[in-house]
């Protein structure tokens, strides 16, 4: 009986030193780094962050904190990423529905992302972000 503790003892140490924090990948940590700042906010190839414009709400400094909530603009919500840290959900109670956006680009002075607004027609958006 011994022994068999003397063999298990080690591999529950294991596990247990396996099972704390899990290991973030490199595009949560790129994400997560430190606050953005709108740089262009772009609907249909204009910029439509003016007043009274499309994107107006997501003009200026944009967080992702680690906990999944975050700050995009004027809006508060949480995020995660979707299909295989490819894509960005934002979900906020002053948004009319949640956004997925496809992130072009994710580097840690660059955060591109895009998504097309679901009206008649579609209109193609591009956010670019830089560190703050």
């Amino acid at each position: 009986m011994k022994k068999i503790m003397l063999l298990l003892l080690p591999a529950v140490l294991i596990m247990a030193v396996s099972c704390g924090k899990e290991e973030q990948s490199e595009r949560f940590k790129l994400l997560t780094a430190h606050p953005w700042t709108s740089d262009s906010l772009l609907a249909g190839g204009v910029d439509a962050s003016g007043t009274g414009q499309m994107l107006e709400k997501f003009k200026g400094d944009v967080t992702f904190r680690e906990d999944g909530t975050g700050s995009f603009g004027q809006y508060t919500g949480t995020w995660m990423f979707a299909d295989n840290e490819t894509s960005l959900a934002i979900a906020s109670p002053d948004l009319f529905f949640p956004l997925t956006t496809h992130i072009v680009e994710l580097k840690a002075t660059s955060l591109k992302v895009t998504f097309t607004f679901p009206s008649e027609p579609p209109v193609n958006v591009r956010m670019t972000f830089r560190p703050r």
